[in-house]
């Protein structure tokens, strides 16, 4: 019992996400395992399916890790440039993430970079080796591939190493009779909807894709301060839209300077693809901005050369990112601004294409009741875990109070027995006290 009192104890200690002075830093995932990327292909380091990595890179390094790949499964690698948010960057800097064989020949390549915001936060940015109708006949065969991650930075931006986060996911197979269409959709409606007929309730965002507070359609308040980059998780099925926007506070007493892409909101896909991103200015007034619209996620979605709508080719959980740069604290102040996120998922949910476990690519009926709890991954995964441990808290509180019944009817047994002379019992004539204890005065 002692054993699981404790446990309960240690899970309960679990820390949470700190808020000390000045935003919080972003949240590796903590299983994430450290590799160190190579300038030399020959001795790039070997990424597993599933896995998450942690690396760096330095202003204008090319960097290169590897994966092995089979003949027919469409792979994706992700890589999450983290600079450290008292830095600077510049218009232009960023990321260019691609897949290549050994005989260099790019199988594909994104670019992610900070925008005109120039505020440090963290960008994201995918390649892929994708099989089948209406794909490129390069990049087919089984064997190994590089992944080179390359940074752009200018002379004028800060000169520290940026964190890396990598992933490296497999797509299942698609079923027989599955997807046939090798083009992508002609239209979709592009209408943004009227906001949702619900009252705003408040959820506070998480500080990376791996504590990223869970959404559904609704009105969302928080608040976010300078410098800050707040994730949130939304989970878009087969057939579904997203539609996000988010507005800006006003800002009481501050100087009313004009500050050019004060807040960018950002998308990106299951993969940790990005999608795409907007941007509001602020005046210390109220301001708001919103995505442009997406179509439903689909299959065929990935023939398409437009980049945002190929990025919607897969269910699952759709990342929302949001950060307001730290120049609006030199006009008004460093406290956070109330920050109000509008979400709204369309459609039915349509059924998967693939065959077997689609593993991150599909909406559970948990994602739903994550999504509806506001819950982020970390947070679930500690609920289950005190479930369990109170589960066996319970089993062995049970056992023990069957055990402790049981020495109080055995016990008093025996104190009937020694009164009655029975077995075990005195001689008859001779006088015990009742069981615990000696006898009273005048007994």
């Amino acid at each position: 019992m002692l054993a699981v009192f404790a446990a309960v104890c240690a899970v309960a200690a679990l820390p949470g996400q700190a808020y000390a002075a000045g935003p919080p830093a972003y949240a590796f995932d903590p299983d994430a395992k450290r590799v160190q990327g190579a300038e030399l292909n020959a001795e790039a380091s070997v990424l597993q399916p599933g896995t998450v990595y942690r690396s760096s890179i330095e202003p204008g390094q090319k960097l290169y890790y590897r994966v092995k790949l089979d003949g027919a499964t469409d792979a994706y690698v992700s890589a999450v440039a983290v600079p450290r948010s008292d830095g600077s960057v510049a218009y232009g800097d960023g990321i260019t993430v691609s897949i290549r064989d050994l005989n260099d020949s790019r199988c594909s390549s994104n670019r992610n970079t900070f925008g005109s915001g120039e505020a440090p936060r963290p960008i994201a940015a995918y390649a892929y080796r994708t099989i089948g109708k209406g794909t490129s006949t390069t990049c087919r065969d089984a064997g190994p591939y590089d992944v080179l991650v390359e940074r752009e930075s200018k002379d004028s931006s800060s000169p520290e190493a940026w964190d890396l986060e990598l992933r490296f996911a497999q797509e299942p197979g698609v079923r027989s009779g599955g997807p046939t269409e090798t083009s992508a959709p002609k239209g979709w409606p592009s209408s943004t909807p009227a906001p949702p007929d619900a009252e705003a309730q408040k959820r506070t965002g998480g500080s990376s894709y791996y504590d990223a507070t869970s959404l559904e359609t609704g009105e969302w308040v928080d608040a976010i301060a300078p410098g800050q980059t707040r994730f949130y998780r939304v989970p878009v099925d087969w057939g579904q839209q997203i539609y996000a926007s988010a507005a800006l506070s006003n800002s009481p007493g501050g100087s009313g300077e004009f500050i050019g892409s004060a807040l960018t909101l950002s998308l990106d896909n299951p993969a940790q693809g990005h999608v795409v991103d907007t941007s509001l200015s602020y005046s210390g007034k109220s301001a708001t901005t919103a995505l442009k619209p997406l179509p439903p996620v689909a299959y065929r979605n990935r023939y398409d050369f437009n980049s945002r709508v190929g990025a919607m080719r897969f269910a699952g959980w759709y990342y929302l990112s949001v950060t307001l740069s730290p120049k609006v604290a030199e006009s008004y102040g460093k406290d956070p601004i109330a920050l109000t996120m509008t979400v709204q998922v369309k459609n039915e949910a349509g059924a998967s294409p693939y065959e077997g476990d689609p593993g991150i690519f599909a909406v559970t009926e948990k994602d739903k009741e994550l999504a509806q709890r506001g819950d982020s991954a970390p947070k679930a995964a500690k609920s289950a875990t005190m479930q369990v441990v109170a589960a066996g808290a319970l089993g062995t509180g049970a056992v023990l109070v069957l055990g402790l019944g049981g020495w109080t009817l055995l016990a008093r047994r025996r104190a009937a027995a020694s009164v009655t002379g029975g077995p075990g019992g005195p001689a008859p004539g001779h006088q015990q006290p009742p069981y615990g204890g000696p006898p009273q005065q005048g007994w």
